[in-house]
């Protein structure tokens, strides 16, 4: 794959993550990079140079994508320098986690008790959010290991 080829796929990730969760551009083109770079580790000053962006906005964006348990900063003994790479379960880490659903369950639960004698209509939106996360915190266990499954049985497709 060609630099030309890596940059434009990040670009696209860059775009997508932009526009659906409001990430700086910089955060998405770096997640879309490290899916793609060879090697899987790079230094920031690597990156830098790849995505033709200034090192104070990838060292930014690492720092948002580490928060997130969607990238790994490690560093060998005697080095001075971090390797970057994609956490190949980041997702999974995030995106399965109940305990983030029970927060904004919880937060519904909270505006609910503020606005306890408003209307129905008023009390709606609150209602939909408190439901809606009770009901994931319940499911995400089971998808997990529903996740675990498929991904297991794709994985022994390829063996």
């Amino acid at each position: 794959m060609n630099n030309d080829t890596i940059l434009l796929f990040s670009d696209h990730v860059g775009r997508f993550y932009a526009k659906q969760y409001s990430f700086p551009p910089v955060v998405g083109r770096l997640l879309g990079y490290l899916l793609v770079c060879d090697p899987i580790e790079q230094t920031i000053g690597d990156i830098t140079e790849a995505l033709l962006t200034s090192r104070s906005a990838i060292t930014g964006a690492v720092k948002m994508l580490e928060t997130m348990h969607l990238v790994n900063r490690t560093r060998s003994a005697g080095s001075r320098v971090d390797m970057i790479s994609i956490a190949p379960r980041g997702w999974e880490q995030s995106g399965f986690d109940p305990a983030e659903y029970q927060q904004q369950a919880n937060l519904a639960r909270e505006g609910l008790e503020v606005i306890k004698n408003a209307s129905l209509e008023r009390r709606q939106a609150l209602e939909e959010t408190r439901m809606l996360n009770e009901f994931l915190v319940e499911r995400m266990p089971q998808l997990l290991e529903e996740w675990h499954s498929y991904r297991d049985a794709r994985i022994k497709k390829r063996k």
